[in-house]
């Protein structure tokens, strides 16, 4: 997760991307909640590889790592030279069965990791591959090839970016070759790089499937899994009892954060709403309001309101970042 977030500005100028929230989570406090639902071992260490995020955001982290009954550690990648040295960098914990995670995305899956086997590549059918890392599987269901965006077709199943290993030190091993020999593509250290030399020392790697596969590398993509995460994981609506709605409709599924108060307006659905935001007079819908942001006399769909931002008479989409004004 170190990586600098340009697609997601304004919002990653204040807040790394993996802390943006999704109905009212950070991005990658829901990553690992979902990994550890679906690990049939217990989790003994999460291992952050970040950027020079500050001391607050690593706290946090940390934190999200303990409340799992984790111990949690940061190891920082300075200087972006591709997947395979990012999680190079945190070499002190890839021993034993390990699970990669790339923190941009998020899944919905109703099993238990197979951990008999090698490992785990996690993937999705996708209608143009072209755009991504794709496995080619043979009859046994077995990986025998990974391919880095294919112009022509060779198979629709893309990676998503989460991985199993049931030996972490032979995937630190390989990582460790590709710096050593300087085993680049274009300019980087990439992990399809690492598993097809597994590959081909005898390593079996299934595919793995999921439910859904959540995007949150732009604005668009952080509204539509908002959207369905929201879905998946409210039943009822619970508002806090430091929240006051009064006046209003609020039209499930929706998160209203801790101390927010919403007056003569109506909310949702599939709309989140921050902790001590304030909404009066306002209609929004299918849109992220981040912690203390203000929508006065606002219509607002398919929108994403930074921190503290204020949001005076407007009807319009928004993508306005944390501290600013939009009148």
């Amino acid at each position: 997760m170190a990586g600098m977030g340009k697609r997601l500005r304004p919002h990653t100028l204040t807040t790394p991307k993996p802390l943006l929230p999704i109905a009212g989570k950070p991005i990658v406090q829901r990553l690992v909640e979902d990994i550890v639902a679906i690990s049939d071992q217990k989790v003994d260490e999460i291992a952050y590889v970040v950027g020079r995020f500050g001391e607050a955001a690593e706290k946090h982290l940390i934190e999200v790592a303990e409340k799992l009954g984790a111990k949690g550690t940061i190891h920082y990648q300075d200087e972006a030279l591709g997947t395979a040295h990012a999680i190079l960098c945190a070499a002190s914990a890839l021993e034993g069965p390990v699970t990669v995670a790339f923190a941009d995305t998020l899944f919905k899956a109703d099993f238990k990791l197979d951990t008999s086997k090698d490992g785990v590549l996690w993937v999705q059918k996708i209608d143009d591959p072209r755009q991504f890392g794709v496995v080619i599987v043979n009859g046994e269901g077995v990986i025998t090839e990974f391919k880095e965006k294919p112009q022509e077709f060779v198979s629709d199943l893309a990676m998503i970016g989460i991985y199993y290993f049931k030996d972490g030190g032979a995937l630190k091993s390989e990582l460790q070759y590709l710096i050593d020999n300087n085993i680049t593509n274009s300019g980087e250290y990439q992990l399809p790089d690492a598993l097809r030399n597994m590959v081909s020392k005898g390593a079996k790697f299934a595919p793995g499937t999921v439910q859904d596969w959540m995007d949150c590398g732009n604005k668009d993509a952080m509204i539509d899994t908002n959207h369905k995460v929201l879905g998946y994981t409210q039943q009822s609506l619970t508002i806090p009892t430091s929240a006051k709605v009064e006046n209003s409709v609020i039209l499930e599924p929706c998160y209203i954060g801790e101390g927010a108060i919403i007056t003569n307006s109506v909310v949702g659905p599939h709309t989140s709403i921050g902790s001590g935001a304030t909404v009066s007079n306002s209609v929004v819908k299918n849109s992220i309001c981040m912690s203390h942001s203000k929508i006065t006399n606002g219509i607002l769909i398919d929108s994403m309101v930074g921190n503290y931002a204020i949001v005076e008479p407007s009807a319009q989409v928004l993508n306005l970042g944390d501290y600013s004004i939009s009148k």
